[in-house]
C-alpha cells in the first residue's frame, strides 16, 4: 500500500512537472463552471471585478483557440478544466481547423495543481429534479416527470448505476417454443412462453422490453402484443438470429423481461413509464433522495474528432477527464447486432484523425462502447485509461483506421446494454498494437481481431495483441466466444504473452484463444491460458497459424479443439504444454494429418491416462503425431493456486519449451485520472 502511494504521488508529481513544462511554452486556457465565454479564458479563477476570467465551456474554448490560430500556431495549447460536472446539450466536435501539431499539440485536461488534479466529468446525461414521493406496488418509491420527446434506458443515482426492474430477478426465462425457420440467420418476431412468465394485464406493456440471448448475439424486443390463451408474444421486429439456444433446434433460447411496472418492488431500482413520461425510483433505505444527483443519459456520443480525407485533424490530446452518460437506442427496425456490436458507436468516436491521444482518462457509466476510430484514423492511441461499466464495450477500431495503440489500460464491465460487446475490437484494420490492458467482466470475447470470414484477402495484417490480462470474459450469459478471438487471413499477427482465464460460456464455446472462420499466418506464442469451459485453443478453420510455447491448463471439456478437416497446413503445434484433470485432451475433428504437433507436453493430473481422441499415445505417434512429445508431469510451482511458473526440474525444458515470463502482464502503471 505505501509503494502504491509512492508511486501515486510520483505519478501526480510528474504530472504537475510536466504540465510547469508545457504551461512555459504553451498558451493557457482555463474553463469554469463560474466562468463565462464573453471572458479571455486566460485566468483560472473569475477577477475580483468580474470583468475577466475562466471560459464557461468546451465550446467557448475551441473559439478562444480558433482565435488564437488566426496567424497561426504559434505555442502548444493547454485547456484546463476546472472542477465540476460538464453536461453537454450536444456532442463536442472537433475538426481540421481545430488541429494541434506534434511541437505544439492541442491538449484538453483536468487542472492540476499542488493538491492534485481536480475532477472533471464531461457528462451526455441531463440531471433530473422534482422527484416527488408516491406509491407503486404498495411500496414508498419517488417519481419525477420527464419533459420533451425524451426516453431513458440507464439511470444512475450518485453515480451508481440503478437497475431497470426486471423478472425474473435472478437468473433467465427459457422460451417455450418458436416457429423456427431453416437458416439460423433468420430471426423470429414472436414466441411461446411458460405459465406465469408474460402478464397480459400487467400496465403499459409496449414499455417493456424482453432480452434474449442465443449463440453469440443478443436481441432487444419490445413487445407489441400479448395473446394470453396461445402464450404468445410478439414483437414490432425480428431477433438478431433464431431463438435457439445455439445450432441445436430442440432448445430454445433464454430471455427476461426489462422495464415491468409491477416488478418495482426491490430498493435501488427504477422504471420509466413512457405514456406518463415519468421516471419512478426505489430508493435505498437511508439514501437521501432529496440531496441525490439522479442522472440520465440523453446523447449518443461526447466528443467527436472528425477530420476530412484530405484535412485531417491532428495533435488533439484529452488527459485526466471523466466521460460519462451516453446511450444508444437501436433503429425501429433492429434488434442488434451480428457480432461483437460492431455497430453501437462511442462516447468518443474520430474519423480522419492523426496522432490524437486520450490517455489517464476515465470513460465510465456510459450505454455505448467507450472509444471508436474511424476510417482514415492513424496513429492513434488510448492509454493508461479505466474504462469500465459500459453498455457495450471497451474500444472500436475500425476498418479504414490503422497503427492505432491501446496500451495500459483496464477495461472492465461491459454488455450492460448491448451484451455482445467485447473489450477491444479490430476489424479491417492493421498495424495495432493492444499491449499490457487488463480487460474482463465482458458476456462476450476480450479482445477480438479482424472483419473476414474465410480465406480471401484481409487488410487486418500485423495486429500484436501481447502481455495483457484478459480474464472472466463470457460469464455464462453468451456462447461462441473467447479471451482472444480472431478472423481471416492475417499475416504478421501475433497473438504472445497473454494472461487468459476464466473464459466462461453459457453453451459452447468458452475458449482461451479462438482461430474463427479463415484465422491464417498467426503467431500465437507465450500465453498463459487456463481454467475456460471448452478448450485452451480452438481452430475453428485456417490455414498456416503457429502455435509455440504456450501453456493451456485445466480446461473444463476438451483442452484443445478443431472443427473442420481441411487439405492444406492447418497450424503447427510444437513446444506447448497441456494440462489437466477434467475432460478429454482433444475436441473435433482430427481425422487428417494436415496438422503439424511435436514436442509438447501432455499430462492429466487426475491419473487418467491421455489419449488422443480414443486413441493411445503410441498409435497417435504411428501416425505421425507428437513423436518427440511426451507425457509428464510438467512440474509447476503451484497449479492450484494459478502458479504455472516451472521448476527449474521440468521436463518441459528437455523439449525446448521456454519459461513465460508474465511479470509483464497488464498495466505497467496506475491508469484513469491521478487525483
Amino acid at each position: 500500500m505505501m509503494l502504491g502511494n509512492l508511486i501515486r504521488l510520483t505519478l501526480v508529481a510528474m504530472l504537475i512537472a510536466a504540465g510547469c513544462v508545457e504551461a512555459s511554452t504553451a498558451d493557457r486556457l482555463y474553463v469554469s463552471k463560474n466562468g463565462s465565454d464573453s471572458w479571455s479564458g486566460r485566468l483560472e479563477t473569475p477577477n475580483a471585478s468580474g470583468s475577466d476570467g475562466p471560459l464557461a465551456t468546451l465550446e467557448g474554448a475551441k473559439k478562444a483557440i480558433r482565435k488564437l490560430k488566426l496567424h497561426g500556431l504559434q505555442r502548444a495549447i493547454i485547456v484546463s478544466l476546472r472542477e465540476g460536472t460538464y453536461f453537454l446539450d450536444k456532442p463536442f466536435e472537433l475538426t481540421a481547423e481545430d488541429s494541434g501539431s506534434r511541437e505544439r499539440p492541442i491538449t484538453y485536461q483536468a487542472y492540476a495543481n499542488k493538491s492534485g488534479v481536480e475532477r472533471v466529468i464531461i457528462s451526455g446525461g441531463r440531471q433530473i429534479e422534482g422527484f416527488a414521493p408516491t406509491t407503486i406496488n404498495g411500496h414508498n418509491v419517488i417519481a419525477a416527470n420527464m419533459h420533451g420527446e425524451w426516453s431513458a434506458d440507464q439511470l444512475f443515482v450518485n453515480n451508481i448505476r440503478a437497475p431497470r426492474t426486471r423478472l425474473p430477478k435472478q437468473g433467465w426465462y427459457t422460451i417455450q417454443s418458436a416457429e423456427l425457420g431453416s437458416a439460423w440467420q433468420e430471426g423470429q418476431d414472436s414466441f411461446t412462453f411458460s405459465e406465469g412468465e408474460i402478464n397480459p394485464a400487467w400496465r403499459n406493456l409496449k414499455d417493456i422490453e424482453v432480452r434474449a440471448f442465443t449463440m453469440w448475439v443478443d436481441s432487444r424486443l419490445p413487445i407489441e402484443s400479448v395473446d394470453e390463451a396461445a402464450k404468445k408474444v410478439r414483437f414490432p421486429k425480428k431477433s438478431v438470429f433464431w431463438l435457439a439456444r445455439d445450432f441445436n433446434r430442440r432448445q430454445f433460447a433464454r430471455y427476461m423481461l426489462e422495464n415491468v411496472r409491477e416488478a418495482l418492488d426491490t430498493p435501488g431500482q427504477w422504471y420509466l413509464d413512457r405514456g406518463e413520461c415519468k421516471i419512478y425510483y426505489y430508493p435505498k433505505p437511508g439514501e437521501n433522495w432529496r440531496k441525490a444527483e439522479i442522472v440520465a443519459p440523453t446523447l449518443e456520443t461526447l466528443v467527436k474528432i472528425n477530420g476530412s480525407a484530405d484535412q485531417p485533424i491532428e495533435f488533439v490530446r484529452f488527459k485526466n477527464l471523466i466521460f460519462s452518460h451516453t446511450q444508444h437506442t437501436l433503429p425501429a427496425n433492429r434488434s442488434g447486432c451480428a457480432q461483437a456490436a460492431m455497430e453501437v458507436p462511442a462516447a468518443i468516436t474520430a474519423a480522419h484523425a492523426n496522432n490524437c491521444e486520450i490517455s489517464h482518462c476515465e470513460i465510465t457509466r456510459i450505454g455505448t462502447y467507450s472509444v471508436e476510430f474511424g476510417a482514415g484514423c492513424r496513429g492513434c492511441a488510448v492509454q493508461s485509461c479505466l474504462i469500465s461499466d459500459m453498455g457495450a464495450g471497451g474500444v472500436k477500431i475500425n476498418t479504414g483506421s490503422h497503427r492505432t495503440t491501446v496500451s495500459d489500460n483496464i477495461i472492465t464491465d461491459g454488455g450492460k446494454i448491448f451484451a455482445s460487446a467485447v473489450g477491444v475490437w479490430i476489424a479491417g484494420s492493421p498495424h495495432n498494437k493492444i499491449t499490457n490492458n487488463e480487460i474482463s467482466q465482458l458476456n462476450y470475447s476480450g479482445v477480438s481481431v479482424g472483419w473476414s470470414w474465410g480465406y480471401a484477402p484481409s487488410p487486418a495484417v500485423d495486429n500484436l495483441i501481447a502481455n495483457n490480462h484478459i480474464h472472466h470474459v463470457g460469464r455464462e450469459i453468451l456462447s461462441d466466444l473467447a479471451g482472444v478471438y480472431t478472423l481471416g487471413v492475417s499475416p504478421g499477427t501475433v497473438v504472445r504473452n497473454n494472461l487468459i482465464h476464466d473464459c466462461r460460456s453459457f453453451s459452447y464455446g468458452g475458449w482461451g484463444i479462438y482461430t474463427d472462420e479463415g484465422s491464417s499466418d498467426i503467431l500465437i506464442e507465450n500465453n498463459v491460458v487456463y481454467r475456460t469451459r471448452t478448450g485452451g485453443f480452438h481452430q475453428h478453420y485456417g490455414r498456416n497459424n503457429t502455435i509455440t510455447n504456450n501453456i493451456f491448463a485445466c480446461s473444463e471439456a476438451q483442452q484443445l479443439q478443431k472443427t473442420r478437416a481441411e487439405n492444406h497446413r492447418v497450424f503447427t503445434f510444437r513446444h506447448n504444454i497441456v494440462y489437466f484433470d477434467q475432460g478429454s485432451l482433444l475436441g473435433g475433428d482430427w481425422s487428417e494429418n494436415t496438422f503439424d504437433m511435436d514436442c509438447n507436453l501432455y499430462y492429466d493430473s487426475s491419473g487418467r491416462q491421455v489419449t488422443f481422441k480414443d486413441t493411445s499415445f503410441d498409435d497417435w505417434k504411428k501416425l505421425g503425431h507428437d513423436r518427440r512429445s511426451i507425457i509428464a508431469d510438467p512440474l509447476f510451482v503451484d497449479p492450484t493456486k494459478d502458479d504455472f511458473r516451472l521448476k527449474p526440474s521440468s521436463p518441459a525444458f528437455g523439449l525446448g519449451f521456454k519459461q513465460i515470463d508474465m511479470s509483464r502482464v497488464g498495466p505497467r502503471h496506475a491508469v484513469g485520472v491521478i487525483q
